[in-house]
């Protein structure tokens, strides 16, 4: 058997906050993201380490608009459907439904404008895999709770998974319940709302912050099987093998530690309990986590169902301080692999690490995988018709699903389905562009905000057609 199993789940990923736009439509609060700016403040923001919490004259925020999907969202779902989706992952605005987040009620326009979204996806015989928060939360429980360094926040976030499980729990069955929850630790304010003061412990208010993100996605996870026990719940990872840059064994200790940092969130959101290495880290660094009564049998009880995951490329790293100094500066710590090619951006390409991360993961938890973002961002130059001839995208991806299918048929890992990143144009989350493209369709907008909007069906889009109809066997 080569083929990719029956009922296997094609589609595409995006975010509200990069594809909604109507940031303050429809009853809908200020959240996180709508406060970072593109251009050179986009980072200090991010990381928490730079103070916006209102909007201002002088920066562009690229959320504001996005692609206004908001009110464009019906003929963009009917393009899913003409390609042939199975499944479309989208993330909910937490202040769309809970403007200020400690809302006693939801906001009613808010909850049907998602239902409307699934009812469409339904009408094409498209699932919806819903990402419940997707670096998102409202500004207001960062103003007066400080985020996620709060207790409280389990309460918020409780309630915004008990709102949505009951109105949405004939029509949704797959939930995922952080994006990338390993990005907190790096990118603090864009993962998780956290913000630094002079003379804080910053690693002691990240793990504080990861603990009760843990203790969130265990008790939304134990309230959607009480709810409706055919949900499956999943946990997502920014993810990707770090190699070691020699065989030197202290590079290799080097790139197990870094693989660490990692998995230390999906250890505990798929086996239940906190590593020892992490343990000892955590004693090390002289970080004691507050827990309450109940937090242990919380966690070991309410594990997740499958396990999702992101994409783009591996990372290499040395324990050699000196040739470690030059990665500075990146998101993902990587230095330059010389066996691959990279992106306009940098990204390294690496199709066989996909295969090698998967392995890494199904061998670490023995649970289903599904891939929720996979792609390559590059500048598109359209014709006058809105036309790309995107190859380049086509191959990056067509040697990655090759991957996967040996991933799945030669080594035996479970996989529920595969969702490029940015199926439709939208802005970046890394730098808030939108000339970095992932999509099979163009949308005329450019990095200042200007442009028609305009949606236009690139090459990858009737190649990426073929790949689903033919479950992955025309490539």
């Amino acid at each position: 058997m080569s083929r990719l199993p029956e009922g296997f789940l094609w589609g595409g990923a995006t975010a509200a906050n990069q594809l909604e736009g109507a940031y303050l439509e429809g009853g809908k609060g200020l959240s996180t993201v709508d406060v970072v700016p593109a251009g050179k403040d986009r980072f200090p923001v991010a990381l928490g380490k730079m103070k916006m919490f209102e909007c201002d004259e002088n920066h562009y925020y690229p959320s504001h608009e996005a692609i206004d999907f908001y009110h464009n969202y019906k003929e963009d779902i009917a393009l899913f459907g003409e390609m042939g989706f199975k499944t479309f992952r989208l993330s909910l605005a937490w202040s769309r439904i809970f403007p200020n987040g400690d809302d006693e009620t939801p906001n009613e326009e808010g909850l049907k404008f998602y239902e409307d979204i699934f009812d469409e996806c339904l009408k094409y015989g498209i699932e919806p895999l819903v990402t419940i928060t997707h670096f998102d939360v409202p500004m207001n429980l960062v103003k007066t709770v400080g985020s996620w360094r709060s207790r409280k926040m389990v309460g918020y976030y409780e309630r915004l998974c008990t709102t949505i499980f009951m109105r949405y729990k004939d029509k949704v069955k797959y939930w995922l319940t952080f994006n990338e929850i390993n990005m907190l630790l790096h990118l603090p304010f864009m993962g998780a709302g956290l913000v630094f003061e002079e003379g804080d412990d910053v690693e002691a208010i990240k793990y504080q912050a990861a603990h009760h993100q843990l203790i969130a996605s265990a008790k939304a996870t134990k309230i959607a099987h009480e709810i409706n026990p055919n949900f499956k719940i999943g946990c997502m990872l920014a993810a990707g093998n770090t190699y070691a840059n020699t065989c030197a064994p202290e590079d290799v200790w080097k790139s197990m530690e870094k693989d660490r940092e990692n998995y230390f969130f999906i250890d505990v959101q798929s086996r239940g309990e906190y590593p020892n290495y992490a343990k000892k880290m955590l004693e090390k660094l002289n970080i004691n986590i507050k827990m309450e009564n109940g937090d242990l049998e919380l966690l070991k009880e309410n594990t997740v169902d499958f396990i999702s995951f992101s994409y783009y490329s591996s990372r290499l790293t040395s324990a050699d301080p000196e040739i470690n100094a030059q990665t500075e500066g990146n998101v993902f710590a990587t230095l330059k692999n010389p066996h691959l090619k990279a992106s306009e951006w940098g990204w390294q390409i690496d199709p066989l690490g996909l295969r090698i991360t998967m392995n890494a993961m199904y061998d670490r938890y023995q649970k289903p995988l599904f891939i929720v973002e996979n792609g390559l961002g590059a500048v598109d130059n359209p014709d006058e018709n809105g036309y790309v001839e995107d190859d380049y995208r086509i191959e990056y991806l067509r040697e990655h699903i090759k991957a996967m299918k040996d991933a799945v048929n030669e080594d035996g890992v479970e996989l529920m389905g595969y969702t490029p990143w940015g199926c439709i144009d939208l802005v970046s989350a890394s730098t808030g562009e939108m000339k970095k493209r992932y999509g099979f369709i163009y949308v005329d907008k450019d990095n200042e905000g200007k442009g028609t909007l305009k949606r236009s069906k690139k090459k990858s889009f009737n190649w990426y057609k073929k790949v689903i109809e033919s479950n992955g066997e025309i490539l």
